[in-house]
């Protein structure tokens, strides 16, 4: 099958463990007011109206679709500055094939490859055979995931992929609901099947002052992290940098504060935390 590929990075070393090569796949079931990749949620509607911003003639409709010419993109982005539909004419349908082929020559230097989004579990299919041929390939495997998919539905991912960095934005259910427009129940329980699975390899929180209770879901959160050991928990802080305009007066969050959410997940038993 195809998925919609948003873009290839053929060297990271903040997508999971190691040298990695990270695939990002297009669209996402959440809407969270802080989302820095605002254009990796939704698909292309074929407006277009990216068509007259490009300054190198690199978009064109065919047959009522935007097509798009990665020779002559400079990857100026003014057509996602242009897209009033939180999306991106830069979506190329591609095979598991054609994703390891354009990745041919990072093979011998990357770890393994890890999926990410927008969200990709999403689609499930595609991503077991993508990691089919990366274990062929002697690479490990890994899912970025906003754990909007409950695993349960998905148990050939579950077998096939290596572990999981999972998001946990809050553990309010009214904030998570406000934030991301869609209930927490499923995140909070993909944890638990992650990590009773022996998959979960992290947990992320954003830490935003002001807008969520930060030390209710950090304590929360690590107090469910704790059963399994080895989790890494990193508390990302909230920057304001490419965000929204209603979310870019929230301040940063200081050094004291994440030091003592820092403290407060040493304190629930989890020794593998890590602030960015």
């Amino acid at each position: 099958m195809r998925a919609p590929v948003n873009r290839i990075i053929p060297f990271s070393n903040v997508d999971g463990p190691g040298n990695r090569a990270a695939v990002f796949l297009q669209g996402c079931g959440m809407n969270c007011g802080y989302c820095h990749n605002p254009e990796t949620q939704r698909l292309c509607v074929n407006c277009g109206d990216c068509l007259p911003v490009c300054p190198v003639k690199a978009l064109s409709l065919q047959n009522d679709r935007i097509i798009w010419n990665p020779a002559p993109c400079t990857n100026c982005d003014a057509c996602l500055a242009t897209c009033r539909h939180l999306s991106s004419p830069k979506i190329r349908y591609m095979t598991a094939g054609e994703v390891m082929a354009e990745l041919t020559d990072a093979l011998p230097f990357i770890t393994g490859i890890t999926a990410s989004g927008g969200e990709c579990t999403r689609y499930d299919t595609f991503l077991c055979e993508l990691f089919t041929l990366a274990k062929a390939a002697g690479k490990s495997t890994l899912v970025d995931t906003n754990g909007e998919r409950p695993f349960t539905e998905m148990p050939k991912l579950l077998r096939r992929m290596d572990a999981a960095a999972l998001d946990v934005k809050t553990t309010n259910p009214a904030d998570h609901l406000a934030l991301t427009g869609v209930p927490v129940d499923t995140v909070l329980g993909n944890l638990k099947i992650l990590g009773e699975a022996g998959k979960l390899y992290e947990v992320r929180t954003v830490i935003v002052p002001g807008r969520l209770d930060n030390h209710r879901t950090v304590s929360e959160t690590a107090e469910r992290i704790a059963p399994y050991p080895g989790v890494h928990y990193k508390l990302i802080r909230f920057r304001p940098h490419g965000v929204r305009s209603e979310w870019a007066n929230t301040p940063i969050p200081s050094d004291a504060l994440m030091r003592e959410l820092a403290a407060l997940v040493r304190a629930q038993g989890v020794d593998t935390v890590e602030v960015v």
